[in-house]
């Protein structure tokens, strides 16, 4: 990968996950747009590459081009990618977790390594891929970045990568997620038929996220304390048993979620471990009280304005 002109740089982003919902890897493109679409950023081209074209309201940086690469699934990241990106001249290519064999100068960002804490938190098959391409991808990598001096110290523990290799670049709230007024997020709760009170818990469910003990939690109050228990989220993959003061919401889009944070008597977090825990900065942008599990990175990103819960028990959760 070359750029004939001295002092500029092109880089190539994997962009497909720009627009794919709220999920922590998408919310990170979608931030890191919004970032330099907001300084000065003279010599950068930007390519953001994706088989599916721009979605509506995607930040533009200047010198961003969306490009159109025909593709799908891995075959698409393996090879499309990287040779659409030298096609067009990258100097640089930045990705997420895995990089292709192809790609020669790239950095990746990888939020955390939970796939070599807790194994049995993934499908195997997912296992597999994530311990096999992720520290071979790191090891290639000119740089590796990463959300979290926690997640840093477990690259370099677990992966073996130097922390010299590693760069901290912490998350920000997502620019999409907004204050509404006390009327606009009434109305949403109502039309959600969320009614107070009630604490809300808010991730895709999977078994590290541990819902189970969110819903142990609100199940484990007093009868005197009535309040139900809002679970907002995608279904991912898992088991557990909704209790009887269990609302399953789904998939809220922005401002329904944060009319749910401004309604809540609290935020909870039980998640086994967490690269950083971006419903955290939401809970904290609506005045929502947070209470959260010691897993990974949470402690350090709830900086003392949050309870961290010293065990997993429900007991101490309810209490």
């Amino acid at each position: 990968m070359s750029n004939p002109n001295a002092g500029d740089l092109t880089l190539a982003l994997d962009a497909r996950l720009i627009g794919a919902g709220s999920t922590g890897d998408s919310v990170y493109w979608e931030g890191l747009l919004s970032g330099l679409a907001s300084i000065p950023c003279d010599g950068l081209r930007l390519l953001l590459l994706s088989n599916v074209p721009a979605p509506a309201g995607v930040p533009m940086p200047p010198g961003a081009e969306w490009v159109v690469v025909p593709g799908r699934g891995r075959w698409w990241s393996l090879a499309a990618f990287p040779t659409a990106a030298r096609r067009l001249g990258a100097d640089l290519a930045h990705v997420q977790y895995s990089a292709s064999p192809l790609l020669t100068r790239f950095v990746t960002t990888v939020h955390d390594v939970s796939f070599l804490i807790g194994p049995e938190w993934f499908r195997p098959r997912d296992r597999f891929l994530l311990s096999r391409s992720v520290p071979a991808t790191m090891r290639r990598a000119a740089q590796v970045l990463t959300v979290s001096q926690t997640s840093a110290g477990e690259i370099e523990r677990l992966a073996g990568i130097p922390r010299a290799r590693i760069t901290v670049t912490p998350n920000a709230l997502n620019p999409r997620f907004r204050s509404l007024s006390p009327e606009e997020g009434a109305a949403r709760r109502d039309r959600l038929g969320l009614t107070e009170p009630y604490v809300l818990t808010a991730s895709t469910r999977w078994p590290r996220k541990n819902m189970i003990l969110a819903i142990q939690t609100v199940e484990g109050l007093p009868a005197r304390l009535p309040h139900r228990l809002a679970l907002a989220g995608r279904s991912g993959w898992g088991r557990e048993e909704p209790g009887v003061r269990t609302l399953r919401l789904g998939y809220l889009d922005f401002d329904d979620l944060s009319a749910a944070y401004q309604g809540a008597a609290a935020y909870l977090c039980p998640s086994l471990h967490e690269g950083f825990g971006l419903p955290l900065l939401e809970a904290f942008a609506a005045g929502c009280p947070a209470l959260v599990s010691s897993g990974g990175a949470l402690p350090e990103v709830a900086g003392g304005a949050a309870e961290v819960m010293a065990d997993w028990a429900p007991e101490s959760w309810s209490a």
